[in-house]
């Protein structure tokens, strides 16, 4: 039998202030994961999120986790966001950080509070 692979987690924060997740153990960078009920229901609500979301990219879909980059509009600079299915707690944690840089002017935060309360508006039911 094959070993299994180690379950995917969400890459830490860098020290710079240029990153959100709802892993972070710092308050300053954390934000609260999404509740969700049915897992694929929950990842095709998500790409069609990303799908909608400007100069988005969808780079990895795997049934646990999404990663997808955004590009900024003027310098063309590259924001990386992951997302990873909590199955047992039906949450979505996510991770959002600059590439390149030191800060981000908060764009990290604000993103992940757009995409959270467009996957929260479209959940069934609403």
């Amino acid at each position: 039998m094959p070993p299994t692979a180690p379950p995917r987690t969400l890459r830490p924060c860098p020290r710079t202030p240029n990153c959100v997740s709802t892993q972070s153990p710092d308050a300053a960078r954390r934000m609260e994961p999404l509740p969700y009920g049915d897992l694929a229901e929950a990842r095709a609500r998500l790409l069609a999120v990303l799908a909608a979301a400007p100069r988005a990219k969808v780079v990895t879909v795997e049934e646990g986790y999404v990663h997808a980059e955004f590009r900024s509009a003027l310098f063309h600079f590259v924001d990386d966001v992951e997302f990873l299915f909590d199955e047992s707690a039906h949450r979505l944690h996510f991770r959002s950080a600059s590439r390149l840089g030191r800060s981000d002017f908060g764009v990290n935060r604000k993103r992940m509070e757009e995409l959270s309360r467009e996957f929260l508006k479209r959940a069934p039911g609403r």
